[in-house]
């Protein structure tokens, strides 16, 4: 199987001690979030690679060597302030930590998220352009892949839109960050392509492609059993089936578009109920869970 640590939360962030002592203890335990007395035992000798998906890669760099498994990491780097992203790190530092990681794993296995792309007075598209361009200027030679989507309609945005103010993206939008897009990736020998979106921009050079494609799946692994993620959208997604360890409602970095967090006081009490000697990520076991061991 493939982990993903983790879409649901930021394990790198804010639980790496807790995931490298599961790591090392050879197991983790993960709730079923629509069964909360389901859990799935997962034992790390039948993970076949972990797919790590952070916005802060730099508490988990001091451990990288310690992981014998393949590994990937998709960072999101986006080009917002505090008001919408209150508890992510200053975007000098994750670039610097993206150079790092390039140099500890090979920088093809590094994926850089421009992820999601919303518009609104502040946020021009004008302004997009300029970021991107930056972002990969600071990162040439150190990462091939960009990955963007746009924002969607989460529950989250709904509750933050005074906030957000999102504007609706036209096609001449999609069209201008599409060409100045791909121009800029190509400049600096990258490739950008969308994640599960029903715009690609094909049309003005983005590759079509996967996050994690059946062929990225057997480069990693050597293995071509994957079957399709069924949680994602089958008619825009064909990602293979990951199983992800997070914990919904336990990601501190509080932004305002996201689809994992839309409460914040359940936030505050799931990491008052973390404790990292537990097999689980939030709480603990309980006698009444039904334990089943994940192959």
């Amino acid at each position: 199987m493939i982990l993903n640590v983790s879409g649901r939360t930021d394990i790198v962030a804010f639980y790496t001690p807790w995931f490298i002592k599961r790591y090392k203890e050879g197991f983790v335990d993960v709730r079923n979030p629509f069964f909360q007395r389901q859990v799935s035992r997962i034992y790390f000798e039948d993970v076949d690679a972990i797919v790590f998906c952070t916005k802060n890669p730099i508490p988990i760099i001091k451990y990288i060597n310690q992981i014998d498994k393949p590994i990937i990491f998709h960072i999101t780097l986006t080009p917002y302030d505090k008001e919408i992203e209150p508890g992510v790190p200053p975007k000098g530092q994750i670039i610097q930590s993206i150079q790092k990681l390039s140099h500890l794993l090979l920088k093809e296995n590094i994926y850089v998220r421009y992820d999601p792309i919303f518009i609104n007075d502040k946020y021009s598209v004008e302004y997009h352009k300029d970021m991107f361009e930056r972002m990969c200027t600071l990162l040439d030679g150190y990462i091939n892949h960009i990955i963007i989507s746009f924002l969607d309609d989460y529950k989250n945005v709904e509750k933050n839109v005074a906030i957000l103010h999102p504007k609706t993206v036209t096609e001449e939008d999609y069209k201008e960050l599409g060409i100045s897009f791909s121009r800029s990736a190509k400049k600096h020998n990258m490739t950008v392509q969308t994640c599960a979106e029903e715009h690609n921009l094909v049309e003005y050079g983005f590759r079509k492609e996967d996050c994690i494609s059946p062929t990225l799946a057997y480069k990693l692994t050597g293995k071509t059993n994957f079957k399709y993620w069924k949680a994602r959208n089958k008619t825009t997604c064909k990602c293979v089936e990951m199983v992800d360890i997070g914990v919904y409602n336990s990601c501190k970095h509080l932004c305002k578009y996201c689809y994992a967090n839309y409460d914040e006081n359940n936030v505050q009490k799931n990491n008052r109920n973390h404790d990292i000697n537990s097999s689980l990520l939030i709480g603990s076991i309980e006698k009444e869970d039904m334990i089943r061991i994940r192959k």
